[in-house]
């Protein structure tokens, strides 16, 4: 089984066909380039704007076999209403991304249209916020997408969650080297008993007791 890991990127139609298009580009980017140093794929599935297209994501990866896990991340502000269907339904292993796309803010150049679309820091939180909310098991990691340390810690999470996965299918066998000594497995009745025979002799049992 060759396993990957699905890319959800949350943001709303309040933002415009302008903004969204921007956010799809983006968020395939960086689905592309994460790829090449996780020991997974991440497939950028879907621009989730509504609660439909949320859980419709979900349930296909709750039946994909080939889907191991979910990450999501807020591009920008993405209402925690539209996600409590989806999040509550998944089956699948579930990692919040809290990062953003540019690595430092142009504080010179920083215009209304720059705040519009880059709201990460607002739609992560309010995203982690109905996780926790919801007591939903996750990872959360928290930091620059394009940074080694947070890319070594997503891979660590795709390895746990593939091992998860395999775990449910494979056959597993114990194997006893010798059994157990009969002496730390006989039974044992309390020194006050009194058995027929007197006490440290064969009682009826063919046991031996203190």
């Amino acid at each position: 089984m060759k396993y990957e890991f699905w890319f959800v990127v949350g943001s709303q139609f309040l933002y415009g066909p302008e903004v969204l298009e921007t956010v799809a580009a983006r968020a395939a980017e960086m689905a592309a380039e994460l790829s090449r140093a996780l020991p997974f794929p991440l497939v950028c599935k879907v621009t989730a704007k509504t609660a439909k297209e949320i859980s419709d994501v979900v349930k296909e990866a709750n039946y994909d076999d080939a889907c191991a896990g979910v990450v999501t991340w807020c591009h920008t502000f993405s209402p925690s209403k539209m996600w409590i269907n989806g999040l509550d339904a998944l089956q699948k292993p579930w990692c919040h991304f809290a990062t953003q796309y540019n690595r430092e803010i142009p504080n010179e150049e920083i215009d209304m249209d720059f705040m519009n679309l880059n709201q990460a820091a607002h739609g992560d939180r309010e995203h982690g916020f109905i996780g926790a909310r919801l007591r939903k098991p996750r990872k959360v990691i928290a930091g620059y997408w394009k940074d080694a340390p947070v890319q070594k810690r997503l891979g660590d999470w795709m390895r746990a969650a593939v091992g998860a996965a395999v775990s449910r299918s494979c056959a597993l066998a114990t194997i006893c080297g010798r059994w157990p000594s009969p002496r730390a497995t006989r039974w044992r009745r309390p020194p006050s008993t009194c058995w027929p025979g007197g006490r440290g002799t064969a009682g009826r049992s063919g046991l031996s007791f203190p």
